[in-house]
């Protein structure tokens, strides 16, 4: 119900209560009706009771924003996060961020003949199930033995293949000119 004195209508606004609440405590406040809601507003004012200093401050541009956050403070930075202790028995966070990092690794790692691969070059490498060391022999006899699997002249005309065989002629086409393989 509104909290003015006499109304009956139900209190669906809220307001600040006169008092100021202490920061570690829930905020304070009063329910109104429209009508009470809108006249509390207009004779309320935030600066109530403050001097000229503790209103110049509340004014001012950057209030605020001399503190540093959590995130960017210096404070404990090298201690692990709170939730470090999570159990987590599926493995289901963990296998996640595994795999980004295995993802990154593979990003990195170089081949042994110094040869650039590219982020197409990897992911072509990954079509055709070849490692980032392979040859342009090794290259070639995965091509062929892949389109041999893959091709409908090879399956009596079974074209559910099709798809398959388009990514390997797409990785064989992008890898055969690719720097690494030249």
């Amino acid at each position: 119900m509104c909290e003015e004195p006499g109304c009956d209508l139900p209190g669906e606004f809220r307001a600040p209560a006169g008092e100021r609440t202490r920061n570690d405590g829930p905020p304070h406040y009063r329910w109104f009706c429209l009508d009470h809601v809108r006249a509390f507003n207009a004779r309320y004012n935030f600066f109530a009771g403050m001097d000229a200093e503790a209103i110049e401050a509340a004014q001012r541009p950057y209030a605020g924003w001399e503190r540093e956050t959590r995130a960017f403070s210096h404070v404990g930075a090298d201690l692990p996060p709170r939730w470090s202790d999570f159990g987590d028995p599926l493995d289901a966070i963990g296998a996640r961020f595994r795999k980004r990092m295995d993802e990154a690794r593979a990003e990195q790692a170089t081949r042994a003949d110094g040869r650039p691969l590219g982020r197409e070059d990897r992911q072509s490498l990954k079509v055709l199930g070849l490692g980032i060391d392979a040859d342009r022999r090794a290259l070639r006899a995965r091509y062929a033995e892949l389109v041999r699997q893959y091709h409908p002249d090879r399956n009596g005309g079974d074209r559910s293949h099709e798809k398959a065989l388009q990514d390997v002629i797409a990785a064989y086409t992008q890898l055969k000119s690719a720097p690494a393989f030249a």
